[in-house]
């Protein structure tokens, strides 16, 4: 009893403090409606009692009943999701190991065990788009088409201008699925698309607390005097933990493209190609392949404020914090990023896997891109799922050549930016939505 008085005493005497009045309490619904200062944030929770979508703005909290939305109905999407994904992917890597044979040792049965290959994993491709597009009509028809109602975004806005952006705030099995793709996206001439792609430009966030920090953030302070002293660090330089230079407006930009038993990543030199022609030497560090080891490159986001990261990435499942960056010398994870702490504007993660959570515990945001917002970048772009190679590159070359003007990434464009190529792959092929679901925005 003496100790829990005590306890109680301390609690009251730092409460007293300017600035913290609010010492672990929960904070107050008041003082998190400024997150909505750029838009609406939409809390969807789907519960056993009922489902409702929490409609954030400046101005207080609204409440949307989705009744069309059920826990059980949640829960069932996201295992035909997670199947149909994971399928696709153990196709994706029966066609290579059968590529690779017949590579290495070519002949009748080789080829014809590749075209089997390549036939099953064209099936499972289809079934993947199958089962997006059937996923995404009833994300529109229970989620999205109620809230967007309610908001009164109801049509396409004009041009590139005057797009509403909104945030999603999925819980329990929804913080797996892609409410931003939600619609019916294959229509007939002349036909209208319903979906949340051309009504809002939509990001998301893991907390409504998360948004609040993002945004109040100062970023400017020192960077003026940072910039003017950038220091264009080589690969061997970077290996060299002990250096301290400041950090100033430049990219990391780290690419593995070969890894143990994994697919040559073609568009790591795309994309590298892509940024070294918008950003000047002096604004660039690169750490390729054997340069791109944990330390170094742990070492060295500590001294950026962008990133780009083009090498595959991987899930668990089960133990989120464990997956992550396959590196040159092994798997950079969660839990690494999540014991450090950055000051970073923009992390762009060209890799797979990167912004899908566990299973286990749905509520905890626990991906490598919700990790890098949680330590210090504002503005991250990641993928869902395994991405295809090619059209990543083209969705981040793309991406950098809208927010790269005169050497200098502007962050806070990366969601229209995103929003707007995302789009134009939509409208090239879409009827092919695994090719363009899977990349998100989060961040302010």
């Amino acid at each position: 009893m003496a100790l829990a008085r005590e306890w109680d005493e301390l609690v009251a005497k730092a409460r007293t403090l300017k600035g913290f009045e609010d010492f672990l309490r929960p904070p107050r619904a008041e003082a998190l409606f400024p997150a909505a200062d750029g838009g609406p944030v939409v809390i969807v929770n789907a519960s056993r009692w009922r489902c409702d979508a929490l409609i954030v703005t400046e101005e207080g909290v609204r409440l949307r009943v989705l009744p069309e939305l059920t826990l059980e109905h949640a829960t069932q999407w996201a295992d035909e999701y997670l199947q149909t994904l994971h399928a696709a992917e153990l196709a994706g890597h029966e066609h290579q190991m059968a590529t690779a044979a017949a590579d290495t040792r070519p002949g009748p049965a080789a080829l014809r065990a590749q075209a089997r290959a390549a036939g099953a994993l064209m099936e499972a491709e289809a079934r993947v788009d199958d089962m997006l597009r059937s996923l995404q009509a009833r994300l529109w028809d229970t989620i999205a088409a109620p809230v967007l109602g309610e908001l009164g975004l109801d049509r396409v806005p004009p041009g590139d201008g005057g797009w509403t952006r909104i945030w999603w705030c999925p819980t329990g099995p929804l913080t797996l699925l892609p409410l931003h793709t939600a619609g019916y996206h294959v229509v007939g001439a002349g036909e209208a698309r319903e979906t949340v792609m051309d009504r809002v430009v939509s990001s998301y966030t893991p907390t409504l607390r998360a948004l609040l920090e993002a945004r109040g953030e100062d970023r400017d302070e020192g960077r003026a005097g940072a910039a003017a002293g950038i220091h264009r660090t080589t690969g061997a330089e970077a290996a060299d933990h002990g250096a301290t230079e400041a950090m100033g407006d430049g990219m990391l930009v780290v690419a593995v493209e070969e890894a143990a038993g994994l697919p040559w990543l073609h568009s790591a030199a795309q994309e590298r190609t892509a940024i070294s022609e918008l950003l000047p030497a002096a604004r660039r560090t690169l750490l390729l392949d054997s340069q791109a080891t944990r330390e170094a490159v742990r070492t060295q986001l500590e001294r950026h404020r962008w990133a780009h990261f083009s090498c595959h990435g991987d899930q668990n499942l089960a133990d989120p914090s464990r997956g992550g960056l396959l590196l040159y010398d092994g798997m950079l994870t969660i839990a690494d990023i999540s014991a450090r702490r950055f000051r970073g504007d923009f992390a762009g993660l060209s890799a797979c896997k990167t912004a899908v959570g566990g299973t286990g515990l749905l509520d905890e945001v626990v991906t490598l891109a919700a990790a890098l917002h949680h330590t210090g970048f504002r503005h991250v772009v990641a993928a869902l799922w395994s991405v295809d190679d090619a059209t990543a590159a083209q969705v981040f070359s793309a991406l950098y050549g809208r927010i790269v003007t005169d050497g200098t990434l502007r962050p806070e464009e990366a969601a229209h930016a995103l929003h707007h190529v995302v789009r134009a792959v939509r409208d090239a092929a879409p009827d092919e939505p695994r090719l363009w679901t899977p990349f998100t925005h989060t961040g302010p």
